[in-house]
C-alpha cells in the first residue's frame, strides 16, 4: 500500500553517480595540482588538466570550474586541514608560554610542509591573476586569524612583552610563522624543516615572550 501523500515523490538518490562525480572532482584537483607544480600555473590550460585527469574539458568545468576556481578549491582544502584545529587545541591546553610557542611553531611547520607546493603555486598565480590574488588574500586572512588565537592565549597567560598590545602580537607571529618565512629559509636558502622550526621557535620566543625562552 502506498502511504506517501498524493503529489509527493520520494527523492531519487544515486549513490553510485554521486561517488563517481566525487571521484572525478578529486582526480581533476589532483591532476591540476600536479601540473601546476610541474609546469607552473601560467603554462597549464584546462585542456591539459582534462587530459591529465582522463576526462573531458566540459567535465572539468562542471566539476570544479576553470583554473582559478580549481586553485581556490585546492586552497580551501588546505585551509580546512585538521592540523590547524589540532594545533590550536594544543595551544589552548598549554599553560607554559614556551610550550605555546613550541606547539604553534611545530603545527605551522607541519601545515606548511604538507602544503608547501600548493602555496608556491598560489603565490605565483597571484602575480598573474586578480582572482588568484584574492584567493591568496583570503588564505592569508585565515592564517592570521589562527595566529591571532595564539596571541590571545599568550596574552591570557600574561606572557607577552608590554609593547605587543592589540594586533601587534599577531603581526609578530605572522612575521616569523607566515608562509613567506618558511619559503625564505626552506626554498630560497635550503634550510631543513627541522632547522627552520628550531630557529623560528627560539627567535619567536625572544620576540614575543616577556621573559624569553628558558635558559
Amino acid at each position: 500500500m502506498n502511504t506517501q501523500p498524493t503529489g509527493q515523490r520520494r527523492p531519487y538518490r544515486a549513490p553510485g553517480r554521486a561517488q563517481a562525480a566525487a571521484d572525478t572532482r578529486a582526480s581533476v584537483l589532483e591532476s591540476a595540482l600536479r601540473l601546476f607544480v610541474d609546469r607552473g600555473y601560467g603554462k597549464v590550460t584546462v585542456a591539459d588538466i582534462a587530459r591529465e585527469a582522463g576526462t573531458a574539458v566540459p567535465t572539468v568545468y562542471a566539476s570544479t570550474g576553470g583554473k582559478s576556481s580549481i586553485l581556490a578549491h585546492l586552497i580551501s582544502e588546505g585551509i580546512g586541514d585538521p592540523i590547524v584545529e589540532r594545533t590550536l587545541a594544543t595551544v589552548n591546553a598549554c599553560s607554559d608560554p614556551r610550550e605555546v610557542v613550541a606547539a604553534v611553531t611545530h603545527g605551522v611547520r607541519l601545515d606548511n610542509e604538507r602544503h608547501f607546493a600548493l602555496v608556491q603555486v598560489l603565490v605565483t598565480a597571484a602575480a598573474l591573476e586578480d582572482t588568484a590574488g584574492e584567493t591568496l588574500t583570503r588564505a592569508d586572512r585565515a592564517y592570521r586569524e589562527a595566529l591571532h588565537v595564539v596571541a590571545e592565549r599568550l596574552d591570557h597567560l600574561g606572557a607577552l612583552r608590554p609593547a605587543l598590545a592589540g594586533d601587534r602580537a599577531t603581526d609578530v607571529l605572522w612575521f616569523f610563522l607566515g608562509h613567506r618565512s618558511w619559503r625564505l629559509y626552506v626554498a630560497d636558502r635550503g634550510w631543513s624543516w627541522d632547522d627552520t622550526e628550531e630557529w623560528l621557535t627560539g627567535q619567536l620566543s625572544f620576540a614575543v615572550l616577556s621573559e624569553g625562552p628558558a635558559g
